[in-house]
Parts: C-alpha cells; structure tokens; sequence
C-alpha cells in the first residue's frame, strides 16, 4: 500500500512535489473509498484506495507517474550496473533551469509491505548517489536501517549507523557498492534477506499502464486467463465482458496457420516445421450477440478500439484488485466511454471486489469522473504549470470548495486550475470559448 510520495528536480517538477494518500477524517463520505490497515503508530489513520490526477495537457500529470516508475524500475535494476562511470538513467533533472542539471533529482516514499511501514529515500545525480536511506517501523517507532551519504572531500560514500537496527552493517558489501549503484539493490543482490520485503515491494506491489495513444496495454494476458478454461478468475472476466454492454455473448481465442503463409512449408524438414506451428499467432475470438439465435465472431481486427480497450485491461484490472497491489494508470478513459470508466473505478471502490486494498493513481481529463457519489474530494489532485513552466501538484481541498458546489463545472471554469487558459484563441486574435464567470472570479481573487 502507497502512502506517500514525493518527487523534485525530475523533468517537469523542479521544486518538492508531493502526493499524499492519507484521508481527510472530517470527511464522511464514500466510507468503501477508504483503507484502514491496522498500523502500529498511526491509530485513527485511515487512507484513500485512489486518486484522480487532473490537468492541463503537458501539466505534470504523467511526470508524477513517470517518477514513480523510473524510482520502481531503478530499485529493480540498478544492482546490473557494472561500470563506476555509467550514467544513472532514471535521473531526469528539470530541463528548464541550466542549474538543475547540477543539482540532484530527489525521490521519498512510504509504503506498507507485509503489515510494516517503511520509508524509503534517494537523491542523485547522472554520475552518483549522493543520499540513499531506509527506515521502518515495525512497532511505530523509527528503525533506521542504513544511511548513505556521499562525502566530497574523500569521494566516498559513508554508512550510519553504526549498529543499526533491521539490517546489521556489512561493510564487504557497502565497500563493493558502486557510487552509482543503489545500496538496497545491491543488498538484495547480495542475498540480504532482510531487504525482501521491501524489494518486493517495488517489484510485485506496483503495476504501471499506460493507455495513452501510441501505446496501450496488450491483450495476451486477458486472452490466456480465458485460455486457461473453467476458474473463477476466467468466469469473472467472462461476466464483466458480458455486462459491459459491448454485446459480447462469449470469449475465446482463434489461432493464425501459419503453414499457409509460408511459401513451400511442406518441404521444409520436420524439426522446422514443427518450430513454426509451435509459434502460430493467437487472438481474442469474442462473439457477439446477433439477430439470429446463434452468436457471431467478429475478426480481432474488426473490433472496435473501445472493445479492444476494455479486454485487455480487464485481465490485469482483476488481478490487480485480487493482490492488492497499487497501479499507476496515464489517461485512464482512453476510447472508453466515461460509464465504462466509472463502473471500473467501483470495483477499487468497493469492498467486496477490493478486498485486500489496491489502489488506483490515475491521470484523466474526463471532468464526468468529478462526481461525489464516485470519488472524494481528498481523492481529487491538480497540476498546473507557472510561468516559468515549472509544474506543481496539489489537492483540490487546497481550494475547499463548499458542499453542494459543482465540482465539474468548477473544474471546467478554471476555479481550481490545472486547465488549458487561452483567452484570445489559438492564434491569439480573439477568444474562441467564453470565459464563465466562476473563472472569471477565480482569475480576479
């Protein structure tokens, strides 16, 4: 379970950002929205199961996605690097600034792995780790596990404490980690029991998809949980296809012959022929209900993107909300429709369907998603840029916005922001949309 995260000098970010998942207690709404972990030092806390980023386009919406998953990916990786010299990918400073290339690129996150809350932190730039720490606590008071900082004058990285609690020092390994290699992937590369938990975290806790144009989420991992024949798992993907008005009747797979696109198949020697029936293409057969008694099936191809869309995200929907895990999702209503969308978000929001508390950070512009019977107001984040192009995130209760007030309409007037402001048109000759009163207001307080 994700807590906390905070990013700075990373691509659009140039100051601290953060996102913070703790629930606002005086809020009583939407109870099934919330996580409430039994955790040693923070009684009464509860968390929320999902946020909603909005945003102008090139805001920061996708950066905050991005910081999580390069800091998850180079948690997972960086223990491969073998070359002192090598530059530190993940490592994106602002590109706005010529000073931020000098300065480090800075990420902290809290989680819950295994009932146990850590808080993990790392500051870097392209050539070496100049922080790296982890602490947890177990039983609500702070266990530091090992600090790591680098020291200038005797270009070297130092360790504290010294007799740590949680992962005693073992000085061969802190000698042979490179200066631009992570000490807690480097422990688990070292076989350092203890850094489990919390490598697993990043590896096996955190999904990212991006539905996005140009990129999307496949369909084989659909396709093989309905491969696999009777199970609840391909029973329950069955029934969400079936329910979600997409006129689909069954799911099943066909598969591509390739013997007949390839030209003298039948002299070619045994052993190869067996090898390319071996790699036949396989696609989603879905049919559909039709006039006749009797259901059709359409060609994969022939389907719509919508249709498309919603199986492959299906199968990984489903396994997600049965691990509990946390998934990052940019543009999340991509050729679905807002409803589509929506019932997707209920089975996050729902304790029968959730029960083990995943959660959900996604980007969208739907403002038909800002509906309080859907999602809280602590559930709702912003981006917006500056005039020196430097992107910001912060929640909407920043702006406390009343009770009954209409937060689609308000988000569509600019009163919270993190919307597009082109007063005098694209070509910058006369406004091409109203300006409501309400953003008029905001523009004026």
């Amino acid at each position: 379970m994700l807590l906390h995260f905070s990013v700075s000098n990373y691509k659009a970010f140039r100051g601290l950002q953060s996102l913070n998942l703790t629930a606002n207690n005086s809020d009583k709404s939407l109870p099934e929205n919330l996580i409430t972990p039994a955790l040693p030092g923070l009684k009464n806390k509860t968390w929320v199961k999902g946020v909603g980023i909005y945003g102008a386009n090139a805001s920061g919406k996708s950066t905050l996605l991005e910081a999580l998953q390069a800091l998850a990916n180079w948690v997972q990786h960086s223990a491969k690097t073998t070359d002192p010299m090598a530059t530190i990918a993940p490592i994106e400073a602002f590109a706005l600034d010529p000073a931020a290339a000098n300065e480090p690129t800075a990420f902290a996150i809290v989680f819950v792995s295994k009932g146990v809350r850590y808080e993990y932190r790392v500051a870097a730039t392209q050539q070496l780790i100049l922080h790296e720490s982890l602490r947890s606590f177990p039983k609500g008071t702070e266990r530091m596990w090992f600090v790591r900082d680098w020291s200038e004058a005797e270009q070297k990285h130092h360790f504290s404490p010294e007799s740590p609690a949680g992962l005693p020092r073992h000085r061969d390994i802190e000698t042979r980690t490179l200066k631009n290699m992570l000490y807690l992937s480097k422990g688990i590369a070292e076989a350092r029991s203890e850094l489990e938990p919390v490598f697993r975290w990043f590896v096996d806790q955190m999904e990212f998809l991006d539905l996005s144009h140009g990129h999307g989420v496949g369909f084989d991992f659909t396709m093989k949980r309905i491969e696999r024949g009777a199970g609840a798992e391909r029973q329950q993907i069955l029934e969400i296809l079936k329910h979600a008005d997409l006129g689909i009747a069954d799911a099943g797979l066909t598969e591509v012959d390739k013997r007949g696109q390839i030209e003298n198949y039948d002299k070619l020697p045994k052993n190869i022929q067996d090898q390319i029936l071996k790699y036949n293409d396989k696609f989603p057969e879905l049919q559909h209900r039709s006039s006749s008694s009797a259901s059709t099936a359409l060609p994969w191809e022939n389907e719509s993107a919508g249709t498309k869309r919603f199986y492959s995200l299906v199968g990984p929907w489903l396994d997600i909300l049965r691990r509990g895990a946390t998934v990052c999702i940019d543009e999340l209503e991509t050729s679905m429709h807002p409803t589509m969308v929506r019932e997707l978000l209920k089975l996050f929001f729902s304790e029968e369907t959730n029960p083990k508390g995943a959660q959900i950070i996604f980007t969208t512009h739907n403002p038909l998603l800002l509906d309080t019977t859907l999602i809280r107001r602590d559930q709702i984040w912003l981006t917006d840029k500056d005039h020196v192009g430097e992107a910001h995130l912060y929640p909407l209760t920043d702006y406390k916005p009343r009770g009954k007030e209409s937060l689609v309409r308000g988000y569509m007037a600019g009163r919270y922001g993190a919307v597009p402001f082109i007063p005098d048109g694209l070509l910058g000759t006369s406004s091409s949309v109203e300006v409501l009163p309400e953003r008029e207001e905001a523009l004026n307080d």
